[in-house]
């Protein structure tokens, strides 16, 4: 596919969304979705943008991945109060969460069984369940 094409369907893709296009929003699609699908970081994204000779203000990287996951383009998943990924993969699934280098790893949706969950809140109802497995790295006994 050339990347003309290649822009214009992405261009259709944010428009049918309902992202307005920006010059720099144009570029870090271009990035999260040129592959398959894969778990950044605001930061990881920004150090991206920057190696390929398109720097992108960090505020402007953390706008646009919010402004993607609200228009249902992306997902956020929160590890904890300080780390924030995006997942360009935004079918239901679970994520295992690396010790050390702290990535994610998709798990299939059919693979967590929930056996179940408590009545959500008066005027509530439970939307999704995300699945978070941190892992531990085996001690060696000896």
């Amino acid at each position: 596919m050339s990347r003309s094409h290649s822009d214009a369907d992405l261009r259709q893709r944010l428009r049918a969304a309902g992202v307005r296009l920006t010059r720099q929003r144009l570029l870090l699609a271009r990035m999260l979705f040129a592959g398959g699908n894969r778990h950044v970081t605001a930061e990881e994204l920004r150090l991206e943008a920057e190696q390929a000779g398109s720097p992108v203000a960090t505020g402007t990287v953390y706008n646009t991945l919010h402004c993607f996951a609200r228009a249902g383009l992306l997902r956020e998943i929160t590890v904890d109060s300080a780390c924030n990924w995006f997942d360009t993969n935004i079918e239901p699934h679970h994520h295992f969460l690396h010790p050390g280098t702290g990535e994610l790893e998709d798990i299939p949706e059919e693979e967590v069984r929930v056996a179940g969950l408590p009545a959500a809140p008066a005027g509530t109802r439970v939307d999704a369940v995300h699945v978070l497995v941190r892992l531990a790295e085996d001690r060696d006994p000896g």
